[in-house]
């Protein structure tokens, strides 16, 4: 069926919707029902053939093409949100709430208010609804988010000397792990491998499948390989530029050797085999 990527935010998630019997292009605004309500969206890309058995749930189409009245609808939205954070954060404060208030966003036609908010931990907000929904007189739904998420709104420096990916370019964030350290030899302390946001760097993620791609061919820390002067273990290895550094096995004084990946032999470990095999 033919499907086009509608996005809400200019670093938001992108999701699908069916065309209908429109003709859709890249940037073209569009109206569609979510499960939030009625919102304004634009196109990104062109339409394409989506396979069915790829989705999970149904793929709902376009509502229509969005109108005059319905961008004008939008800003005017849009422009009381930075006042409604702040009330709500003056709310809260009043209420002795421990949370720190990111952003909101009204549905299309007004019928909901969504404010997201960052918290350790759980947040009684009952009574601040109440308060939000006696001035604003529509249905208000507090959504609390991860770490990442805020971190997203307010943007800041990366270690890397840069605006960070998240408020760049990254519309989604991935799963990053320590093994992902570990498989690059980065360092594990926490200052150095931990964003702006307290979780580990998403950039972590980035060259990892290079990394895990590389290792098939190398020995692994603590392996005996054969070198030019004799059995050895090896302490490190660089996969991205092919050396190794070797401590000698079996003889009395203490040797370290330096080696390039093809001057030695190695058998690789059962498991990178099975991951071999699992692959193909």
């Amino acid at each position: 069926m033919k499907a086009i990527r509608v996005q809400f935010k200019p670093l938001g998630k992108r999701y699908f919707f069916g065309v209908g019997n429109y003709n859709l292009t890249d940037g073209a605004k569009v109206i569609v029902n979510t499960i939030r309500g009625i919102e304004l969206g634009y196109c990104v890309g062109n339409v394409f053939d989506l396979d069915e058995k790829n989705l999970t749930s149904e793929l709902k189409d376009i509502v229509r093409i969005a109108t005059e009245d319905d961008i004008s609808q939008n800003e005017k939205n849009k422009s009381e949100e930075a006042l409604i954070v702040a009330k709500t954060k003056e709310l809260a404060k009043n209420r002795e709430l421990d949370m720190k208030t990111l952003e909101c966003e009204y549905t299309l036609d007004r019928a909901k208010l969504i404010i997201y908010f960052e918290s350790e931990g759980r947040v009684d907000f009952r009574e601040l609804v109440r308060d939000l929904a006696e001035i604003y007189h529509t249905r208000i739904e507090l959504r609390q988010v991860g770490s990442r998420d805020g971190a997203k709104v307010f943007g800041g420096i990366g270690p890397c000397g840069l605006i960070v990916c998240c408020k760049t370019w990254i519309t989604e964030f991935a799963n990053v792990s320590v093994k992902m350290c570990k498989n690059q030899s980065l360092s594990l302390n926490p200052v150095k491998i931990s964003g702006n946001c307290g979780k580990l760097l998403c950039c972590i993620n980035y060259e990892n499948e290079l990394y895990t791609e590389l290792r098939k061919h190398a020995p692994d820390i603590g392996d005996i390989v054969e070198t030019p002067d004799g059995s050895a273990k090896v302490l490190s290895c660089d996969v991205v530029n092919k050396n190794v550094k070797v401590k000698y096995v079996g003889t009395e004084e203490v040797k370290f050797g330096y080696f390039k990946l093809d001057e030695i032999k190695f058998t690789p470990s059962n498991k990178k085999n099975n991951e071999d095999a699992d692959s193909m």
